[in-house]
Order: C-alpha cells, then sequence, then structure tokens
C-alpha cells in the first residue's frame, strides 16, 4: 500500500494517474452539451449506495470509469452557459493550476512551521485586499472556508468588541457590568435580504436569532436607512447596545448594494461595528469600470469577500478583513504544541493566531496564481462583462409579456417570474413559476434558481458566466414560458 503515498519513488505514478484523471476531465468539459443530465435523485442513489467501499478496484483508470457513472457524467457543470442558477462560477484555468499544487504539497496554513511561503503568500493576498477595499494600514485578515464563516468571523469579533466598549463605558461610570450580562442586550441589524448567515451566526454566538433586527429595504431591495435609524435610536431607548450593523454588497437574490455611507454613518453615531457582507460584490474590487459602486466599503470595520463567486475562484476561497488588527486578538487561543506566545513574541507569523480554523489548506495559492498570470484587470473584465449581460438581460425580460422583473440589476442577478395572461388565481401562478423551474432542471436544458419575493414565488437568474449570451437568456426564457404554459394548462383543465 505504501506504492500509493506521493513521494519521490512515486513522482512517476502520480504525474501518469493525475494526467489520466485530467484528461477525463477535460473531455467531459469540452463534449458537455447541457449543464446536467436531468438524472434524480431515486435514479442515482442506488447505484452509489450499491458500492461496496469495502472491496477497492485497485486500478486508477476502473476507479475514473466507476466515476465517469456515479459523478462526471451527471454532475453539474457551472461552465456551461446555461447555467444561470447559484453563485457559483466558472473557474479560471490558473486557480485549478493552483488547486493542484496545493492538494500535492499540501501545506497547512495555521503554523509557518507548516507553511513556509504559503503564509507570507496569503498575507501579501490579504494586505492587496485590503489595500483594494481602501481599509487603511492597520488592516489584516485572514482567508476562511467561504461567506457564512467570513460573516460569522467578523460578527465573532465585534461581539467581542462591542462587549469590552459596553463593559469600560460601565466601569467609567462606576459600575461593573458582566460579558454574561452584556450578551443577552446585544442587538445586530442587517436588512431583510441581507445573507441567512447572519441570524445563524447570532444563534451560533449565543446570542439567539432575536438578537438580529431585520430592516426593511427600499424599493430597489436595498437597506432602508431611514428605518435603521429609527432603530438604532429605538434599541438605545430600551437599554440594548447596538453591536453590529451588516451592510451587504451583492444581496444574494438581487445582487443590490446597501447605501454603505449612509450606513456607515449612522453605525459610527452609535458605537456599533460596522460589517460589509461583499461575498458576492467583491468581484467589483477590481472591476475597470464599476469600482465606484462600492463606494464606503472603505469605512468598514470588517469585510467578507468571496473569490470563489466574482474571482472566478474553485471552492474555497473566502477572505474576513478588518481595519484593526488588534480586533483579531478576540480569536486568537496559544496552545503550547502549535503557537505558544513566545512565537508572537519572537515575530513568527502564524496564522492559526487570528482563525477559527486549525488546520486550512492554502487556499490563497488559487487567486495568487490567477493574478500573476491574469492581472487583476484582466480578472475584473470578466465580471464587468456579466453585469453588462445583466443590464442587457433586464431590457429583455422587461419587454417581454410574459414575465414581470423585479428590480433593475446593480450587479449580475434578475428575479422574475412568469405571468399568464387573463384573471389566473395567484397561487397558480406560483405553482407555475415554481413547476417551470423544476421541469427545466429535470429536463438537463439549463439551470436557473428560484427564491420569494412579498410571499410570492420568482424565478432567478444569476449570471457569473461571460461566455452567457443574450440569445441563451432569450431561449431559456421560452422553455420556461412552455413549461408554465403546459402547466397552467392542465391545470385549469383539470378544474373545468
Amino acid at each position: 500500500m505504501r506504492s500509493h503515498l506521493l513521494n519521490e519513488t512515486t513522482a512517476d505514478l502520480y504525474r501518469r494517474t493525475v494526467t489520466e484523471g485530467v484528461e477525463r476531465v477535460a473531455a467531459k468539459i469540452a463534449t458537455t452539451e447541457r449543464p446536467h443530465t436531468g438524472i434524480s435523485v431515486d435514479e442515482l442513489a442506488p447505484v452509489i449506495d450499491a458500492i461496496d467501499l469495502d472491496k477497492p478496484l485497485e486500478d486508477p483508470a476502473a476507479v475514473l470509469d466507476e466515476l465517469e457513472e456515479v459523478y462526471l457524467r451527471d454532475a453539474v457543470y457551472f461552465h456551461h452557459p446555461r447555467y444561470l442558477g447559484h453563485l457559483n462560477c466558472p473557474v479560471v484555468i490558473p486557480a485549478v493550476l493552483g488547486e493542484a499544487i496545493l492538494s500535492a504539497v499540501n501545506s497547512s496554513l495555521d503554523t509557518w512551521d507548516q507553511s513556509i511561503g504559503g503564509t507570507l503568500i496569503e498575507r501579501r493576498l490579504i494586505d492587496w485586499t485590503a489595500r483594494r477595499i481602501g481599509l487603511g494600514e492597520g488592516a489584516d485578515g485572514v482567508f476562511t472556508s467561504g461567506g457564512s464563516q467570513s460573516n460569522f468571523h467578523a460578527l465573532l469579533l465585534a461581539r467581542d468588541e462591542a462587549c469590552r466598549l459596553v463593559m469600560k463605558r460601565a466601569l467609567n461610570e462606576g459600575r461593573e457590568l458582566s460579558k454574561a450580562e452584556v450578551l443577552p442586550k446585544l442587538r445586530i441589524f442587517s436588512s431583510e435580504a441581507s445573507h441567512f448567515s447572519v441570524k445563524k451566526s447570532a444563534a451560533m454566538l449565543g446570542l439567539g436569532y432575536e438578537a438580529v433586527v431585520s430592516v426593511p429595504v427600499d424599493r430597489n431591495r436595498r437597506m432602508d436607512t431611514s428605518v435603521l435609524a429609527l432603530e438604532l435610536e429605538e434599541c438605545e431607548r430600551e437599554g440594548l447596545f447596538p453591536m453590529a450593523v451588516v451592510a451587504t454588497a451583492g444581496t444574494t437574490d438581487f445582487g443590490s448594494i446597501d447605501p454603505l455611507h449612509e450606513i456607515a454613518r449612522l453605525a459610527g453615531q452609535h458605537s456599533a461595528w460596522m460589517h460589509v457582507d461583499a461575498a458576492y460584490g467583491c468581484g467589483l474590487l477590481i472591476s475597470p469600470t464599476r469600482r465606484h459602486l462600492l463606494d464606503g466599503i472603505e469605512r468598514a470595520d470588517s469585510v467578507t469577500v468571496d473569490y470563489h463567486k466574482s474571482f472566478f475562484q474553485p471552492v474555497s476561497s473566502s477572505a474576513v478583513l478588518v481595519r484593526d488588527r488588534d480586533t483579531l486578538g478576540h480569536a486568537t487561543y496559544h496552545a503550547d504544541y502549535l503557537n505558544p506566545r513566545r512565537m508572537a513574541e519572537e515575530r513568527i507569523p502564524n496564522q492559526v493566531d487570528k482563525s477559527i480554523q486549525t488546520t486550512r489548506r492554502f487556499d490563497a495559492l488559487k487567486l495568487w496564481m490567477t493574478l500573476r498570470v491574469m492581472g487583476a484587470d484582466g480578472l475584473g473584465s470578466l465580471f464587468d462583462e456579466v453585469v453588462s449581460l445583466a443590464a442587457e438581460g433586464w431590457d429583455i425580460i422587461d419587454a417581454d409579456a410574459r414575465f414581470e422583473v423585479v428590480v433593475k440589476p446593480q450587479i449580475s442577478t434578475l428575479v422574475f417570474r412568469y405571468v399568464p395572461e387573463g384573471d389566473v388565481r395567484a397561487d397558480l401562478v406560483d405553482e407555475a413559476n415554481l413547476h417551470a423551474r423544476k421541469a427545466l432542471f429535470a429536463s438537463g436544458e439549463a439551470v436557473v434558481a428560484g427564491t420569494k419575493v412579498d410571499g410570492r414565488q420568482y424565478l432567478k437568474f444569476t449570471l457569473l458566466n461571460p461566455q452567457t449570451t443574450t440569445a441563451d437568456i432569450a431561449a431559456v426564457l421560452d422553455l420556461l414560458a412552455a413549461h408554465a404554459e403546459q402547466f397552467l394548462g392542465e391545470s385549469l383543465a383539470l378544474h373545468r
């Protein structure tokens, strides 16, 4: 079995095996005609369940043959121009090269003695991103597994910073407050269109879902800052403490960007931490033409970025950045076997000092390779393309009498729904839209997402592929309309 370990004696086997795997995937990508095959859970599950994991096939080629049947054939391929579903992007080749390298070397980015070179590359990319945001010389951060973890990390820092400030203020007033007394009084403010990870983070941080105040949005699906101002004032009148305001720069459903400058002003006025969830909109940081859409992000105390969305990186590749590097100390723990305190005193750079994770992949290498091959402008121009495509897509849907579209996109998401002619019950229209999405997915011809707006069922195009064209958008609209019309025809016939 030692023959399968990657070392100096097996380098040739490694080269041959990985090359064969790459050839299989390359051939699959080159011949993929649909985003996926349309296979159902009931069809595929028995095939996978029948495999005896205690009886290995031994030959890598045989395993790849089997993998074709259980994964490669039926996988959802995000590179296909008619994948318009979730926030999944096609990936750039330099990043895939980085993925291959980091997996083989297998550095762990928790301590310097496990990741020489890797630690410094990650830190350089954090500094580069912080400069793009404009956080200032005191900024820092760390790579994470994704936007949810980045948001959680930021809110953990915000929680402990709020506790520190409230307890210090109380002490100055001649009274003592314990952390246990402060925690139930902390409140987080985010828009009703913000990511679910904000509420989930509040629960995991011991604050409870009820600690999150959901602020309404305006007609452009951006946080209504006039309501935010009232909610912050009400919070303080009730003797509660505004812990953080979470602004979203690219909401999952609408791609809307909250009014960052006004939110920063209000957060500062109430001594609340300002976090910007830019998991989706971070691609604007490198846009040659649209960076201004993120004006105000430089005033944040912390920022979430997901390179595996609008930087076209493979999952996972995310980061959380903070204005004041000292606040990262709220998550620091020194273990004698790993990162004893003396290492910090000796200025040995251990990334675990500022990370929630311990063992951590060298995901930063993918972005490093991408920037060194393509450059920031080259990468940013790809995101510009999909933002421009979304604007054209809005014109197409808005002019199509079969559909209604919710709001003009700020980034690259379009939310719309099929609306039949005549007087049709609203719940039946909801069912028709839901059916259209499911039927389209089952056909394998295209993938779209769905959501609810004001309680009604809507469809969603998430455009992250520069290869997608307006012809693709028009074709998918026709397919959706046909499925919805068939459903309504059959449903109305049953009720006659």
